[in-house]
């Protein structure tokens, strides 16, 4: 047997789920239901009062009828003795001995009947009730055409007031995520918000929030900055005096502790320096036109992780590009190092056009690296490293305009993929003669 494929869920447009669209879907629904409220209201009452002033003139006539009738007299024009057309059960409304109207056509009009007894018959007049029913029509047509205006009017206006309001949620949002990317100058300046003679809305609270918040982390993440900027240079004038030290030790195994623990000092402080640089955004790229796969092999030579020591280059496709030599040499070359010190064996590089990628075959980065990117001084798998090597490419990649993705491959193992942007040269043809 076939197995029915399940249908897909149809799902309405993006658009619908805007606030604009649901405003406008409501305020026309509402204003659909009140003119339609307010037009049946209208139309009732009128066609009650023109239906109750019609029955009055017609049970006028049919009284001066009857009393014609009973002194002998020729009856009117209108009245009758059981006349042509009289509706069936008004006649038999009236041989019961009562008196009752009705509105039917006549002769193609609309007609107020009236009838009462008459000597076991019928006694009818009639009344032209076609002014009556052109003006409930006339009256209709007016409720019709009133309610569409006035809806279209207070469709335009509230459209106009929520796109107001939307405008100004959007341009928040705008803010909120230039500051999640990393600009703390963003600000709404909400016109509300600085002008305390004019009261504040719902979204100029929530834009002055936002404004108060950016300023405060701004403010935090600065003395953060400058407090590690501080740090790392009062750091360097020790260490220096104490690595001059560790060279006049006698050679022995304490002295290579200490020279070790020595140059691991100098190298974090170095790394908090280069953070310091980075997070204050003021970082220049010194751009030249370099080839993309020898400078990869001078990268993976001079880290001496070489084919020999376990890393091996493979050239798919090699690209021209406009970068800063240093800083990519040090995205490469952190990314190098931290395949070898947290991954396994084999490293392999590999360049394929613009794309540079490092895979290690280990147990693959931890969980949030891929997601929400490396975190400073979160200590990779066994308790290893501060986690500034790959946050220090990633800063670095983004100043020479580069995109680093971390990923674990699917047969195992982590993997960076650089994205450069690549050079295109533009050659100029002579002009035929």
């Amino acid at each position: 047997m076939k197995r029915r494929r399940p249908r897909a869920k149809l799902r309405p447009p993006a658009w619908t789920a805007s606030l604009t669209w649901k405003s406008a879907v409501f305020i026309t629904v509402m204003c659909c239901a009140l003119a339609a409220l307010l037009g049946v209201l209208v139309h009732v009452s009128v066609a009650r009062h023109t239906v109750d002033d019609s029955r009055e003139r017609a049970l006028t006539r049919l009284t001066a009828a009857t009393r014609a009738y009973e002194a002998g007299d020729p009856l009117p024009r209108f009245a009758g003795i059981d006349p042509e057309g009289l509706p069936g059960p008004l006649r038999a409304l009236a041989l019961k001995g009562e008196r009752g109207t009705v509105v039917e056509n006549h002769e193609g009009r609309p007609t107020m009947w009236a009838a009462g007894p008459a000597d076991g018959r019928a006694l009818a007049v009639r009344v032209d009730y076609s002014t009556s029913a052109e003006t409930i029509d006339e009256l209709d047509r007016s409720i019709l055409g009133s309610s569409v205006l006035a809806i279209g009017a207070t469709l335009l206006v509230g459209a106009f007031a929520v796109t107001r309001i939307t405008r100004r949620l959007h341009l928040t949002a705008q803010v909120a995520r230039r500051i999640s990317a990393g600009d703390l100058d963003a600000r709404v300046n909400d016109p509300r918000t600085k002008d305390p003679s004019r009261p504040e809305d719902e979204v100029a609270t929530v834009s002055g929030a936002l404004d108060t918040m950016a300023s405060s982390l701004q403010s935090k993440l600065q003395a953060e900055q400058r407090f590690t900027a501080d740090v790392a240079h009062e750091l360097r004038t020790p260490l220096t005096g104490l690595s001059a030290a560790a060279e006049l030790l006698p050679e022995g195994r304490p002295s290579e502790l200490v020279r070790d623990r020595v140059k691991a000092m100098r190298g974090l402080t170095e790394d908090l320096l280069e953070i310091s640089r980075l997070d204050a955004r003021n970082e220049t790229v010194d751009l030249a036109v370099h080839e993309l796969g020898p400078l990869a092999r001078r990268v993976v030579h001079a880290s001496g992780t070489g084919t020999g020591s376990g890393t091996e280059v493979r050239i798919v496709r090699d690209a021209t590009v406009e970068t800063d030599k240093r800083r990519l040499e040090r995205v490469l070359g952190n990314l190098l190092a931290n395949a070898h010190k947290h991954g396994a064996p084999p490293v392999v590089l590999t360049v394929d056009g613009p794309v540079v990628t490092v895979r290690d075959h280990g147990a693959g980065y931890p969980e949030y690296l891929p997601a929400s990117g490396p975190q400073r001084f979160r200590t990779e798998s066994g308790g290893k490293g501060h986690g500034l090597g790959l946050t220090i490419a990633v800063g670095q990649a983004q100043v020479i305009g580069a995109e680093l993705v971390f990923a674990n491959a699917p047969d195992g193992g982590a993997e960076a993929r650089l994205t450069l942007p690549e050079y295109v040269r533009f050659t100029s043809e002579p002009l035929a003669p």
